[in-house]
């Protein structure tokens, strides 16, 4: 019997070989998990798709580093729906289902809030690159999929380029659906701003740059990380975000850049297993551990 259970995969449940990127996501498990014992519950670390785990011995489920989902999306939704009402989700799995495809930015755009210009196009859509551009008029585009992470697929194109990738276009739009956005050019100079909220109210944040002659901003593909001060209005956009959201979520991660026109602009809203980079700030860690705690005493 446990009180809470830390969901991760099978690479990072009880790994026998290590590297520093590993190391990294085991410390800010064990942060939480430490912060999890200090409120008296008990806890748990498991591969979400441990076949020998009884999930109804426990009570809550909080995601965190289940990061091979987007590549086994049909089997994690499918294991999702079926212990669903055993155990109470962090987040929630209407939550889950709203942010687990990027259309949630169109959702989040007709709520007023600014995301980077963009055409959203379901699978088997008969279109091309080519077709795209001539549609938009970018200079310079972002194709990725709906459902992703860690940049999965995710190309930086210029118009002049768009024949090159037409094979691999063709290829994912059978399978996934995909985003076709305008580039923002601030990226590549002063990277993306994660902003995290506890219970709705931020933290703390980092600034997240590529290496040199790269876009994406992720530590796996050779990015930096750095803390960062957010000014009050990057705090405010973020916090609207949430309160946009079909319910309030524990813990949220909003992704900022600057667009083209230099505005506060949405780039991704992390509902599901985002880092949150609790060894720059472990307080976050407290506090949502003090909010699962409040959550057990009500569900």
């Amino acid at each position: 019997m446990y009180d809470v259970v830390i969901l991760t995969d099978s690479r990072y449940e009880n790994p026998k070989n290590k590297n520093w990127y590993i190391n990294q996501v085991l410390e800010e498990d064990q942060l939480l998990i430490d912060e999890i014992k200090k409120t008296g519950l008990s806890v748990c670390k498991k591969d979400w798709n441990s076949k020998e785990f009884n999930w109804s011995n426990s009570r809550i489920a909080i995601f965190r580093s289940t990061w091979d989902y987007f590549d086994r999306f049909d089997e994690f939704f499918l294991w999702k729906e079926k212990i669903k009402n055993k155990l109470f989700f962090v987040n929630s799995s209407k939550l889950i289902d709203w942010n687990i495809d990027k259309i949630y930015l169109k959702d989040l755009k007709l709520k007023g809030i600014n995301i980077p210009k963009s055409i959203f196009i379901k699978k088997n859509k008969l279109t091309t690159v080519k077709e795209l551009f001539e549609k938009t008029n970018f200079k310079i585009a972002v194709l990725k999929p709906n459902i992703s992470g860690a940049a999965r697929h995710t190309y930086k194109i210029k118009k002049i380029e768009a024949s090159s990738y037409e094979d691999i276009f063709k290829k994912l739009i059978i399978t996934e659906n995909m985003i076709f956005q305008e580039f923002i050019h601030d990226i590549e100079k002063n990277g993306e701003i994660s902003l995290v909220l506890i219970a709705g109210k931020y933290t703390h944040a980092v600034r997240k740059k590529a290496r040199k002659g790269d876009f994406r901003v992720q530590d796996d593909h050779g990015g930096t990380v750095e803390k960062y001060n957010a000014l009050k209005e990057e705090v405010v956009f973020a916090e609207h975000c949430i309160t946009l959201c079909p319910e309030k979520p524990v813990y949220a991660r909003v992704d900022i850049i600057y667009d083209n026109k230099g505005r506060i602009c949405l780039n991704e809203l992390e509902l599901i297993e985002p880092e949150l980079w609790f060894r720059n700030f472990p307080k976050a860690a407290m506090l949502l551990a003090q909010e699962i705690k409040r959550l057990d005493t009500i569900y």
